[in-house]
């Protein structure tokens, strides 16, 4: 029986606290360098911007010639009966007097190609967007390449 109480009689040693300390330290070690590795830009993108964003870029050289706004008069299958259409065109700087130029031009070309455009595509919205680039293209081979960058649509309105 001597060997029975021995072992009741003596109580379980405590832990120290040395593993909890170093559970915390480590802890707080691990956390500390994962936020400077995040904020520095190491992980997950790029370093924060804050020199940046005093000096915004430069804007792009580029001017706009207003076109002549153009009314066209649809066909008796239409429920609209004019289109009316006014734009610009971005140019670069240097371009924009040799743009104004070919303006006569310009308006011709546009002028025939939305007389062609069937009536169902110029009521459809999203054919918009298709317009625009089939018209954009015919600028630039009247205008030459490099000297119209976009076509910019004020107004197309089908009354």
């Amino acid at each position: 029986m001597t060997q029975t109480d021995t072992s009741m009689d003596a109580a379980p040693k405590k832990k120290g606290k040395l593993p909890l300390l170093l559970g915390v330290v480590g802890a707080l070690a691990l956390g500390g360098g994962g936020f400077f590795a995040t904020y520095s830009g190491m992980l997950l993108g790029h370093a924060p911007e804050h020199a940046d964003a005093a000096a915004p870029s430069a804007l792009p050289d580029v001017s706009f010639v207003a076109v002549d706004p153009i009314v066209i008069s649809l066909g008796a299958q239409s429920s609209a009966r004019h289109l009316r259409f006014a734009s610009q065109l971005e140019v670069q700087n240097p371009h924009g007097p040799e743009v104004s130029i070919l303006l006569p031009r310009i308006v011709d070309v546009l002028n025939g190609y939305l007389r062609a455009v069937e009536v169902s595509q110029l009521e459809d919205p999203t054919a918009l967007v298709r317009l625009k680039a089939q018209m954009l293209r015919r600028i630039q081979i009247v205008t030459g390449e490099g000297r119209v960058r976009d076509l910019l649509i004020s107004e197309f309105v089908l009354n």
